[in-house]
């Protein structure tokens, strides 16, 4: 075990000596898409970086399927009814968590987990992961595992976001030793903001303004808007051809 550790903690100094002078940190970010294009990612400046470490923000962009993500750093109330929309669609979802939630929302964390959708990691703490350690990285990583491990039975987890989207070379390629995958996005839009709700509507507007093939779509689960309006959008995507896939099921076709 002792071995195992000095290993792996070489193989963190040679990462983060290698990537200490590689671009970042990047702040994911893109212009939507609009009438089912593509959003303008490959033109950012980040996209041989998350290429390199394979870091996943769309599916397979010619295939009609749909990837629906949900960050859940607290509870505002609305997870319950989230997951009680996507019972009844028989959609799945992936929920990235953090330590608070975890510790706070045992139950629901067990309900995500039995109701057979996916848990992703937020980190324990949520900091910006592209300013910390490797050594922190992983222990911010590996206590959500450990947490979501303990409540569920759930012993591997695959998948991280990073905390509001911020990344660098060096934390892809720290969360890709420690077996995770990232997961960034393709629809979004500013739906955090528990004081700055507006109706379902709005919720509905902005995410089926922005629908694409293969689209990752990321909400967050503290929106009452959303929540209200997760049903409409499911029963308009299926209307328009799209079917809800499980991430751990997502085909990458190259992006250009």
């Amino acid at each position: 075990m002792r071995l195992c550790s000095r290993l792996f903690f070489c193989v963190l100094l040679t990462v983060y000596t290698a990537s200490a002078q590689a671009p970042g940190p990047f702040h994911f970010g893109f212009k939507k898409s609009k009438n089912g294009e593509l959003p303008s990612i490959a033109q950012e400046g980040f996209m041989g970086t998350l290429q390199r470490h394979q870091a996943i923000f769309l599916g397979n962009t010619e295939k009609k399927e749909l990837y629906l993500t949900f960050d859940n750093g607290y509870e505002n109330g609305m997870t319950a009814k989230i997951l009680d929309v996507l019972k009844e669609k028989k959609v799945p979802a992936a929920f990235f968590v953090t330590g608070h939630f975890v510790k706070d929302q045992p139950e629901l964390i067990k309900r995500m987990y039995s109701e057979g959708h996916l848990i992703g990691n937020h980190s324990w703490s949520h900091p910006d992961l592209s300013q910390v350690s490797p050594a922190r990285i992983k222990d911010e990583l590996d206590k959500v595992r450990a947490g979501v491990a303990e409540l569920t039975g759930q012993q591997e987890m695959h998948f991280v976001r990073p905390p509001r989207g911020i990344f660098s070379d060096r934390m892809l390629a720290v969360c890709g030793e420690l077996g995770y995958t990232n997961v960034f996005w393709s629809i979004a839009y500013r739906d955090w903001n528990i004081n700055d709700q507006k109706g379902w509507r709005y919720a509905y507007d902005n995410v089926m303004a922005q629908l694409h093939p293969g689209a990752v779509i990321l909400l967050h689960s503290v929106s009452r808007d959303n929540a209200e309006a997760l049903g409409r959008m499911i029963d308009a995507a299926r209307e328009r051809g799209y079917e809800f896939k499980n991430l751990n099921r997502l085909e990458v076709k190259i992006y250009r």
